[in-house]
């Protein structure tokens, strides 16, 4: 073979070698695909997380502390 013909083989060869597979170890203990699979899930997590303005948030009122106290949900003490 001549060196016109053996550089550029070599040179694909280099590059080939350059990126990760996508089995090869990447952050975090997973593959460099689960990696990418998991980003991709996130982005589209984080796409559907509503409005604030869309949380409802109301306080919430304890119940009765005391057990032996009448349950009187959704009724109302009559105004005098």
């Amino acid at each position: 073979m001549t060196r016109s013909t053996i550089t550029p083989i070599a040179l694909l060869a280099f590059l080939a070698a350059c990126g990760p597979g996508e089995n090869d170890p990447g952050p975090g203990g997973v593959t460099v695909g689960e990696a990418q699979a998991l980003d991709e899930a996130a982005a589209m997590i984080e796409a559907r997380k509503l409005p604030p303005e869309a949380l409802d948030t109301t306080p919430v009122q304890e119940p009765a502390s005391d057990p032996a106290a009448p349950e009187r949900a959704g009724t109302e003490e009559p105004q005098q």
